[in-house]
């Protein structure tokens, strides 16, 4: 090719002063056919890399439509136009629709006052109890203006087995991802109780050494625990303290008849219950202190304090995962659980269409070092893909095909701690399948002659078929009484046919083939043709004002 050019341009020469180039390039555009190539091509790693997708995805299918075009220049430099790729990729799609409601729901934990109360004082729901039965009404009692559609998740406790009487749980914070509904009072210094947590243990925390030990002074305050009627009433603390060698008193628990919340806590009496003078944890170790007797408040209603301080010299840890106020009533083991409830038409009900997974659950999945069961949580190590679908199968045996539930579980992440993810389940194939957040699919692209385009045309080839079902459709149509007899007994078209009455039925297949083909759809359309000799002939059609048209 370059002999070829390079001597057309020593001729021009001789035969005119005027720039050649133009004209030679001119002829040479006019005269050239175009490569047409056809490809099927999926991107790699490497590709995703050169193309800075750090993630290894698109993360939309206009990013794929801006990004690809130029790619493929690049590695189909010589096709010209009616070429055509199918590139396949990833594309991240996101979280299942509707996972987000109950992910980032607010949570609601039930005191003992709110559970409801039979003989002997017994507080709690029992094994022959549904709780949904009760926490409707618990909730419309505990939660101000909700809003339509609002999503909360209700966590409480029930009883399993035969319950004995004896002592029961009447006030209880766990500080579950929280600090609850207690009071954060920071008299001096810029250090603040928060809530924190190490693995499956979330607690309150405080220590006053930030970039070295500081003077601080620090309430932690209980909402008002109402012992009227209680008897013999004892409260307990499970707590850690570190770095307190040289403690002396700085930690207390104390206990107000006359504090208001919200109040001065200053202005009110404070008895202390303990001084830690005795570090009571080890290594983070929790422990559990002795049970305080609260008989002298019986018939009060008191709030709870965990006051600590630090000074320069001294700043220690101290972490509180438990603080429990015990009755007479009733005893037995009991299981935490979990239910979403929305609102909806002026009442709490159970969500329906999600599921959360209880620690029962996690146990039932394996308590082994390396299962879920072992904290009660999914993580990196134990990815949730691994175990739910087999969980899934086993809970709902009888689950029909395409039935779906979203999925909510707790979740541990070494970079960002506790939380709560879910996802979408469906039943596909009688197997459980999770909703891929990032999924394989395909673009077709098409050269237009300068570039490459998102191109959506189908290639389709006539089959036998085809070709009678044209012959019946096309029946008694003014214009086609000589040609359907030949269609439909030859399978192909002849030379009989012009390029408009094979545009037309062309077009019919297509509206047969794809009654849904919307405006701008394109298909080349491969059939054959009798003229001296069977021919393969292709047509490009398009639908263009609702009719289809050639496409040139």
């Amino acid at each position: 090719m370059k002999k070829i050019i390079y001597t057309i341009l020593v001729l021009g020469l001789f035969f005119t002063a005027c720039d050649p180039m133009d004209d030679i390039n001119a002829t040479i555009d006019a005269t050239e056919t175009p490569i047409v190539g056809e490809a099927t091509y999926t991107l790699t790693d490497d590709d995703y890399d050169e193309l800075d997708l750090g993630f290894g995805s698109f993360s939309s299918l206009d990013d794929a439509k801006e990004l690809l075009p130029p790619f493929f220049a690049d590695m189909f430099p010589v096709w010209g136009k009616n070429s055509s790729i199918l590139a396949g990729f990833k594309l991240y799609v996101g979280n299942a629709p509707g996972v987000n409601d109950y992910t980032y729901a607010d949570d609601y934990s039930l005191s003992n006052t709110d559970y409801p109360r039979g003989g002997d004082n017994a507080i709690g729901f029992f094994p022959e109890e549904d709780p949904e039965n009760f926490i409707g009404d618990i909730l419309t009692a505990a939660i101000n203006n909700p809003t339509e559609g609002e999503n909360v998740l209700a966590k409480f406790k029930q009883y399993i087995g035969e319950p004995t009487f004896g002592v029961a749980d009447y006030f209880e914070e766990t500080f579950n991802g929280s600090l609850g509904t207690w009071e954060n009072i920071n008299v001096v210094g810029d250090q603040d109780w928060y809530d924190s947590s190490y693995s499956s243990d979330e607690y309150a925390k405080i220590s006053g050494y930030s970039s070295g030990a500081q003077d601080n002074e620090n309430w932690l305050i209980s909402p008002e625990v109402d012992l009227t009627g209680q008897t013999n009433s004892t409260l307990s603390v499970r707590q850690a303290i570190n770095y307190a060698s040289d403690q002396t008193d700085l930690m207390k628990i104390l206990i107000s008849t006359n504090y208001t919340t919200g109040g001065d806590h200053t202005a009110a009496t404070w008895d202390i219950i303990d001084l830690q003078n005795t570090p009571p944890g080890t290594n983070w170790d929790f422990v559990t202190s002795d049970a305080y007797d609260l008989t002298a408040y019986e018939g009060e209603t008191v709030h709870i304090a965990l006051k600590y301080e630090s000074t320069t010299s001294v700043a220690a840890t101290w972490e509180v995962d438990h603080v429990v106020i015990k009755t007479p009533g009733v005893e037995g083991e009991t299981i935490r659980k979990e239910t979403f409830f929305t609102y909806s038409g002026g009442e709490w009900e159970a969500s329906e269409g999600v599921y959360f997974v209880s620690d029962a659950d996690f146990d039932s999945m394996g308590e082994a070092s390396g299962q879920p069961g072992r904290y009660n949580n999914f993580g990196s190590t134990t990815p949730p893909d691994d175990y739910l679908p087999t969980f899934l199968g086993l809970k709902f045996p009888y689950a029909m095909e395409e039935d779906e539930l979203l999925v909510i579980y707790d979740y541990f992440s070494s970079s960002s701690g506790a939380q709560l993810r879910g996802n979408l389940y469906t039943v596909i194939d009688g197997a459980w399948v999770g909703h891929q957040s990032t999924i394989n699919t395909t673009l077709q692209l098409g050269h237009d002659g300068n570039t490459w385009v998102p191109d959506n045309t189908i290639k389709y080839t006539l089959s036998d078929d085809d070709y009678v079902w044209l012959a019946a459709e096309l029946e008694g149509v003014p214009g086609y009484e000589d040609l359907t007899a030949s269609l439909g007994n030859y399978k192909d078209f002849d030379y009989h046919w012009t390029m408009d009455q094979l545009v037309y039925s062309l077009g019919l297949l297509a509206d047969h083939l794809n009654p849904g083909a919307q405006e701008g759809q394109k298909y080349v359309m491969t059939y054959l043709l009798y003229d001296n000799g069977i021919q393969t002939r292709v047509t490009p059609i398009i639908k263009t004002g609702g009719v289809w048209v050639l496409n040139n």
